[in-house]
């Protein structure tokens, strides 16, 4: 299948149900339908077709979702851009990805894409016309400004640089040409390439094609058992494998309706979980974990919550009481969203403590030891390899044997067992394992004890020392009204951990002195800078 096929079959079948609610905005599966087909016959004007790259600079929402479609049902290939990214980050995704027309939004939140757009491309500035030549951005042809544009000059943008220009192109092309470039995609075809967070590495632009990425949610929506009868939180941004496979896609392909928000406060986003009463929740815990400490949150009604991940939102009884004893689930952009999942929403015994499931259907996975690729036994931590046909096609710009070895398998770089039953349990990322008098930490570990002792949220890194090539150090976030003795924390440490295990530096810190990238992950590098500042 295809997401334009799938498109189709949807709308005839769901029409006015809603596909998507963020906010006050509503899509329609019919609304989806019409409004995509629009947008793709003024793409197809511009001449953009099979393999053209289209840029999505949007945040989560309508506009988004109508951009996508249009560009994959005429054979486009949709490349999402993070709305964190700052002016020199876009014009680095811009160029390395080859993009030929650019849909973005005028501005979200404290972000002015208009600006950042003319600072990326100083030929824009200037530029009082469409196709535009320019030699900084030797491929980009197009740029389209959404519906909150502005006017023309200042910090606006001119009429003919609007979506309403572009939707005007659109009617010089008949819809017959518009369906026929929709029935001449292939499964094969590319679909989306998703740029990696870039938390370890420059980000990397990940392909993925029509038929790899439906299949593999189409299993996925059948071990969570999304049906179209259910409604599905989700604050993955849709720039993300996440949100773009997890929530959107899975959602399109299930019938489902997908609730999402954009309110800058809690009560916001309390507002709309009470109002669109959704039955599951899946995304970034922490993006939530503000909300329980609004002073409404107490009398808000959230019991049509019944599965998901996001406990700090779910009613006392779906959530556990020890989210330890609760399968996580593995995502990787490489992978199309989850690999590693189990379909089991119970609580485990102690001895699956941490478990990540199984693979995925459709995924070999093996714990290899990465000097020597010898496949390890039960208990022993090695490197994830991943394989199978709902991988990546391959990294965009980039040689195949840098996505894949010989025979076809993906080294994760994350560290894992496996026990003998299958289930997998993740040791952490082969690069921050920390390697001190001549033993092996991981971080992950050092960073649960902590939580279970403390009950507080640590990341632990590796500092350089002369005596033990490095040292566990540990920044410990304290919320108000609390306090943390480091002596203190480390004699509790002492009881769990093994001695050279227990970190040597302490620094208690409050949440918004954590520092981060533009991507919302941890800077390691600046909190490496930080914990080595205060020893």
């Amino acid at each position: 299948m295809t997401v334009p096929a799938l498109l189709r079959a949807q709308a005839d079948q769901y029409g006015p149900r809603v596909l998507l609610t963020c906010d006050d905005d509503v899509l329609t599966y019919a609304d989806a339908d019409r409004h995509s087909l629009a947008l793709a016959r003024g793409l197809l004007a511009l001449g953009v077709g099979r393999g053209t790259h289209v840029g999505l600079l949007h945040p989560n929402g309508s506009e988004f979702v109508v951009a996508w479609l249009a560009a994959a049902r005429i054979g486009a290939v949709s490349v999402p851009l993070s709305t964190f990214s700052t002016s020199a980050e876009l014009r680095t995704l811009l160029r390395n990805a080859d993009i030929g027309v650019l849909l973005s939004a005028r501005s979200h939140r404290s972000h002015d894409y208009v600006a950042a757009l003319r600072d990326a491309v100083p030929e824009l500035a200037v530029a009082e016309e469409q196709p535009l030549f320019a030699p900084s951005m030797p491929v980009l042809r197009h740029v389209f400004v959404g519906s909150t544009a502005g006017g023309v000059g200042g910090g606006g943008v001119g009429r003919a640089w609007a979506v309403p220009a572009l939707l005007a192109r659109g009617t010089e092309v008949g819809e017959d040409v518009a369906r026929a470039a929709e029935d001449a995609v292939h499964a094969s075809d590319r679909l989306v390439i998703v740029h990696t967070s870039g938390s370890t590495s420059a980000p990397k632009g990940v392909i993925h094609t029509h038929g790899a990425l439906i299949r593999h949610l189409a299993n996925l929506n059948e071990i969570r058992r999304y049906t179209d009868d259910d409604v599905l939180f989700s604050n993955s941004p849709f720039f993300w494998i996440g949100g773009f496979a997890y929530a959107l896609l899975g959602t399109l392909l299930a019938g489902g309706r997908l609730v999402c928000s954009n309110a800058a406060d809690a009560a916001g986003v309390l507002d709309v979980l009470e109002r669109e009463r959704p039955t599951m929740v899946n995304g970034y815990a922490q993006s939530v974990a503000r909300l329980p400490a609004d002073p409404t949150f107490a009398r808000r009604d959230l019991s049509s919550i019944r599965r998901g991940n996001l406990y700090a939102i779910m009613p006392s009884d779906a959530r556990p009481v020890d989210p330890g004893l609760r399968h996580q689930m593995l995502g990787m952009t490489e992978t199309g969203s989850v690999c590693l999942v189990s379909e089991d929403e119970g609580d485990q015994p102690e001895h699956r403590r941490g478990s990540f499931g199984r693979p995925a259907p459709g995924f070999e996975a093996r714990v290899v030891d990465p000097e020597d690729g010898r496949v390890l036994g039960a208990g022993e931590v090695g490197e994830l390899w991943l394989r199978g046909p709902f991988l990546m096609e391959g990294y965009y710009g980039r040689e195949r044997h840098e996505a894949f070895d010989a025979d076809g398998w993906y080294h994760s770089g994350d560290l894992f067992v496996v026990d003998d039953e299958g289930f997998f349990y993740f040791r952490g990322r082969g690069g921050d394992v920390i390697k001190t008098s001549g033993a092996n930490v991981s971080p992950v570990e050092v960073e649960a004890a902590i939580r279970d002792v403390a009950a507080l949220t640590a990341h632990v890194v590796g500092l350089p020392d002369p005596d033990r090539g490095q040292i566990v150090a540990a920044a410990v976030r304290v919320p108000p009204g609390r306090t943390v003795d480091p002596a203190g924390l480390r004699r509790q440490l002492a009881e769990r951990l093994s001695a050279y295990k227990v970190p040597r530096r302490i620094v208690p810190i409050a949440d918004d002195e954590v520092p981060t990238m533009s991507s919302g992950k941890i800077d390691v590098a600046a909190l490496r800078e930080l914990l080595r500042a205060a020893g």
